[in-house]
């Protein structure tokens, strides 16, 4: 029996319990209640509410200009859609670097007022001060390596990171570093399959990757863009299960056709 079948609301204990009988982790994105809904009810087990709401839903072009406020507002929609799904939140960029006081109070907005069951942060032992504080709250907190949008300026490009011997070494100590501080689970962003096998094998947590192979303890996906409705975007990483942007297209398409033509409404979609 696999420990997902068994859950009636998933844990952070039950994602290290999944990573110990090697079973796999699955995690989506979402940003509002309808989505949110669809996907929890699907079975997934955790449903990350990324900063990637600042592309997705908000049209910016990097992840640095959503705020606190909005992280909330759309983690609340999230959370009032949720039955099953263990819901974590990233804390958007500038509200934990560099200032643990800082990052504690956010991660404490983010929990009371949107009901959230944790909270992500991006980087290694350079906010390993706002990891331990935001945890000595009793607020679990999920780690992020490798390709770490918010610092997008810092590299300069979104190409796959540590590939290099030093990088890669960093990455590794790093990674248990965020082990050591007391994160229940890591995501590892576009790096090296061979690495992010080595990473999970090398600590206890769960490692969650995206574009880092499948040697890693689960997977997460960007919704929008494995359901096909972004269609700019084709990273060799991501699979589209739907051609949403198509079937959508259409569908307005005929709306459209149908108003104009006096087809809609007809007779029997009126009172």
């Amino acid at each position: 029996m696999s420990v997902h079948k068994e859950i009636k609301k998933v844990t952070t204990h039950q994602l290290q319990e999944m990573k110990r009988r090697g079973e796999k982790i699955a995690m989506l994105t979402a940003y509002d209640y309808t989505m949110a809904k669809i996907i929890d009810h699907a079975g997934i087990d955790v449903i990350l509410v990324g900063d990637s709401a600042s592309n997705v839903m908000a049209g910016h072009e990097t992840t640095l200009p959503i705020t606190l406020e909005q992280m909330i507002y759309h983690a609340s929609s999230v959370i009032r859609a949720i039955d099953r799904a263990l819901v974590v939140v990233d804390l958007p960029f500038g509200s934990y670097q560099g200032n643990s006081k800082e990052a504690l109070t956010s991660a404490i907005r983010i929990m009371k007022e949107s009901g959230a069951h944790a909270v992500k942060l991006e980087g290694g032992k350079e906010i390993k001060d706002s990891i331990e504080r935001i945890l000595s709250a009793g607020i679990p907190v999920m780690g992020h390596l490798g390709l770490t949008p918010q610092s997008i300026y810092k590299f300069g490009t979104y190409t796959v990171r540590a590939k290099e011997e030093e990088e890669a070494k960093r990455l590794i100590e790093d990674a248990k570093i965020l082990e050591e501080s007391g994160c229940f689970a890591l995501v590892l962003e576009k790096i090296p399959a061979k690495l992010a096998e080595k990473v999970a094998q090398s600590i206890s947590i769960p490692v969650i990757g995206i574009g880092a192979g499948s040697g890693v303890d689960g997977q997460v996906l960007v919704t929008h863009d494995m359901l096909g409705m972004t269609h700019e975007f084709s990273p060799r990483f991501l699979r589209r299960y739907l051609n949403l942007y198509e079937s959508m297209n259409q569908a307005f398409t005929q709306y459209i056709n149908d108003v104009k033509s006096k087809d809609f409404p007809n007779e029997s979609e009126q009172y």
